[in-house]
């Protein structure tokens, strides 16, 4: 059905170098999260007249990083320019940012990013990588449709912002989150960038369908937000088309409550932004030298840990490419693979138990209570006999809750795992008085033993060994 539609989905990918100590063109901090409002500014990144920007030459190199994992090409010289636009989060009125038209020359141009969607391959090319310094953060109260009036706070404005524009090359939501993935790996691995800031990484999505114009999504700040954007947006638009209404070129802001896209603004275009050079900053030539520098010092990479992790650990592809979907992941596994040596079996219990918990509790791996010494000691105690894998499962769940450790819950609520025959036997018995019609079945039919086993492990709350316990019912069945 999406297919006959044609849909286009581009991202303009906002990415904080977050790793930076100073903003881009002046000595204030860049660690603004928690500060007072208004309390990182100076005449430079507040735009008082005659204060003249420096360019941090380390966010130039950081950027030159990401340009490379990208497989992008790097100017030999980029430009600066003046980006115009009157609102309330510039106060200079314009925005020192790039541009590939009129002369103007970003850092790098063309590039890709490879993924996987349901086992299927996928490349995403990439358009051009800018630098920009970032506005101010506006402040709502209530929604931005609502609110009677908006703060301001300038502690954000003169942030390393790094602009990464894809091709069009996306057709589905669900493509835009992977790729999104794969892009936040990539950054992570490279240090340059943490996704757990909150506002650290935006995007702004532009998608059209066959037949209807281009709308612009701004500013949506998280994966699962960009994906249920973009499936909101592409409804609403084939609704118009049905219907016989035009999709008009416009800007469009999601509302996080509502779940809805809502207009803001019919969408400027670039004529209206009035790029010109900025004249205070001169030309960055970028040496062939320099950029072999930082290659040199570059970390290994996603795509590369991955092939490492699928040699060194022996796991499966699909194995190694969720692992390494997540830097702070592909670190607990390694870390665990140092004291457990079973990879799979870590592979397994992480992307299983793991990552279900924490999907349920909201928290990422960042986030775990639980360390490494202790998920390695739960696998441990099942292997030692101590619990089930049952009781296992529902040990990490409470541990990632609380933060208890695991072996402590044991102790605590008395889960070690029942291997006393004479005890087991005592249930089983029980539950034949309590259940005869399903031990009836049960002769009949051998998939019926498992209602039986499930009762006894029911009674005994997932303690009773399953080997004795399945071994004692067959016996009994048989009337030995």
């Amino acid at each position: 059905m999406d297919e006959d539609l044609d849909i286009k989905i581009g991202l303009e990918v906002h990415v904080q170098l977050t790793a930076l100590k100073t903003k881009l063109f002046c000595k204030c901090s860049a660690n603004y999260r928690g500060m007072p409002p208004n309390t990182l500014t100076c005449p430079v990144c507040l735009g008082h007249p005659g204060a003249l920007p420096v360019l941090n030459k380390k966010a130039v190199e950081y950027a030159i990083m990401v340009a490379l994992a990208l497989n992008s090409s790097i100017s030999p010289q980029m430009l600066f320019f003046r980006k115009n636009y009157f609102y309330v989060d510039l106060p200079k009125n314009f925005q020192i940012s790039q541009y590939d038209k009129a002369g103007g020359v970003p850092l790098s141009v063309g590039g890709w990013v490879e993924f996987s969607v349901n086992g299927e391959k996928k490349r995403v090319r990439i358009r051009r990588i800018q630098l920009e310094e970032d506005p101010a953060r506006l402040v709502y109260p209530g929604t931005i449709t609502t609110a009677p009036y908006t703060l301001v706070d300038f502690n954000r404005a003169g942030v390393a912002l790094l602009e990464i524009v894809t091709e069009p090359d996306i057709k589905t939501p669900e493509e835009a989150y992977f790729f999104l993935q794969k892009l936040r790996s990539i950054l992570e691995h490279l240090g340059v960038s943490s996704e757990n800031m909150q506002g650290s990484m935006r995007c702004d999505a532009n998608i059209s369908i066959k037949g209807g114009a281009r709308v612009e999504i701004k500013n949506i700040s998280s994966f699962k937000d960009v994906y249920r954007a973009l499936q909101y947006e592409i409804i609403r638009q084939k609704q118009q088309l049905k219907h016989g209404i035009a999709t008009v070129q416009e800007t469009r802001h999601w509302d996080e409550d509502r779940q809805i896209t809502v207009s803001l603004r019919v969408k400027e275009t670039e004529s209206d932004y009035r790029y010109f050079p900025e004249p205070d900053l001169v030309p960055v030539r970028i040496s062939e030298e320099w950029i072999k520098k930082i290659a040199a010092q570059m970390p290994e990479l996603p795509d590369a840990r991955k092939e490492r992790f699928i040699s060194e650990y022996k796991i499966t592809e699909y194995d190694a490419t969720v692992l390494t979907s997540n830097k702070k992941l592909a670190d607990f596994f390694e870390e665990c693979c140092k004291l457990y040596p079973n990879p799979k079996k870590l592979a397994n219990w992480i992307m299983g138990d793991l990552l279900r918990n924490l999907n349920e509790t909201g928290l990422d791996v960042t986030q775990l209570a639980i360390t490494v010494e202790q998920f390695v000691d739960l696998l441990k105690m099942i292997d030692e006999g101590i619990i089930s894998a049952k009781i296992a499962k529902r040990i990490l769940r409470e541990a990632v809750r609380t933060g208890k450790p695991p072996r402590k819950i044991v102790e605590d609520e008395g889960l070690l795992k029942i291997d006393d025959e004479e005890f087991i036997a005592k249930i089983v018995d029980e539950v034949f008085r309590e259940f005869p019609k399903a031990v009836e079945d049960a002769k009949k039919d051998r998939r019926a033993v498992n209602f039986l086993v499930g009762q006894v492990m029911r009674k005994t709350r997932g303690r009773a060994d399953p080997n004795i316990t399945n071994k004692m019912i067959l016996s009994r069945l048989e009337g030995k």
